[in-house]
């Protein structure tokens, strides 16, 4: 195993104890009740994006043609980011204890609410959780457009290269792009066999498409029909991008068979975002990195709650921590991206 770990803070770790040193924290965090069911706290965020959905969807055939619309791109768009995060928490089964619930609400929520395919996606998502920030095993990490290491750098071929050069410029501007690349992904998806509930997925993602464009393109003329596609898809896409670029980029990343244990590889990998209820809205709980990692399928909004255990845990254990401002954050995985494209650059 080798850990490449980006400059300028390295990482620190006492010896590795094993696996007792998350069973002390699991038996902790069982004891403050951080792992039940919140039905109540679900409840209440389905009736408000519910209420979001109908409202802004509303809103828009009230407004009519006019270029006010671009307005309500971006209000749909945050509620479409906001669908996203809850499906995320349904596929961590966060809402159901059970398969069958979280699958027929994860599809609702992800194929038919926002467009992209729940079993695609949860398949990535899991393999990121098994693996996080492991260059060979974690998609999140795997080199397309992006490079995240030096040693990825030096591989890269074609557009890949190029935009390696100067990934760090234009990072920001490629995430307009990733609502695109959620639906181009799930289409592919439903059209590959192996895919369970392929048929019904495939389904929803149709209905969606169809709802959307079918609102769109009544209510606006052609052009700004467009226009209110780009600007929605493009501010989706940056919140969804700007939710998880903070959780992983320019943490240390993993190569080889050899890891360090559970504990270790789900903490020093990730990196906690400082900030209030504001915060832990906006970007669903993913501030909480550390304890998502740690512990899956805890609801979100217990996630505050299980901090301090944990940081308290990794503090005893002398494993380092990591917690920085929001817009901090971002500057960490922006000079990180802009350090593994030097050797691009030299060459």
């Amino acid at each position: 195993m080798t850990i490449e770990t980006p400059a300028p803070t390295p990482t620190r770790t006492r010896p590795n104890h094993g696996g007792s040193d998350f069973a002390e924290l699991r038996r902790r965090i069982d004891a403050a009740g951080l792992l039940d069911r919140r039905p109540g706290y679900y409840l209440a965020r389905v009736a408000l994006l519910g209420t979001a959905v109908v409202g802004g969807w509303t809103a828009f055939v009230a407004i009519g043609n006019t270029w006010w619309q671009l307005a309500m791109a971006v209000v749909l768009a945050v509620v479409f980011a906001q669908l996203a995060l809850l499906a995320h928490d349904i596929a961590h089964r966060q809402v159901f204890r059970t398969r069958r619930p979280s699958e027929l609400a994860g599809r609702l929520v992800g194929n038919l609410g926002v467009g992209m395919s729940y079993g695609w996606w949860m398949d990535k998502h899991t393999r990121h959780h098994a693996n996080p920030n492991h260059e060979e095993l974690d998609p999140d990490v795997s080199p397309d457009l992006l490079v995240w290491s030096q040693d990825q750098a030096r591989e890269a071929r074609g557009v890949a290269r190029f935009i390696g050069k100067h990934e760090a410029f234009l990072f920001f501007p490629l995430l307009t792009l990733e609502a695109l690349n959620l639906h181009v992904s799930g289409v592919r998806a439903v059209l590959r066999p192996g895919l369970p509930g392929r048929r019904v997925e495939a389904g929803l993602l149709l209905a969606h498409f169809a709802i959307y464009l079918g609102l769109v393109l009544t209510v606006l003329s052609p052009g700004l029909a467009v226009a209110f596609i780009v600007v929605n898809q493009a501010v989706f896409g940056v919140y969804l991008g700007c939710s998880f670029a903070p959780n992983h980029k320019g943490m240390p990343t993993l190569t080889g068979d050899r890891e360090p244990d559970f504990l270790r590889k789900q903490v020093l990998t990730s990196r906690n975002v400082r900030g209030g209820p504001v915060t832990d809205i906006a970007l669903g709980g993913l501030n909480y990195q550390i304890e998502h990692h740690l512990f899956p399928s805890m609801p979100c909004a217990n996630l505050r709650r299980a901090r301090p255990i944990v940081r308290e845990h990794c503090a005893a254990l002398g494993v380092d921590y990591a917690e920085t401002g929001l817009v901090e954050s971002y500057g960490i995985a922006l000079r990180h991206m802009h350090a593994v494209g030097a050797p691009l650059r030299a060459g």
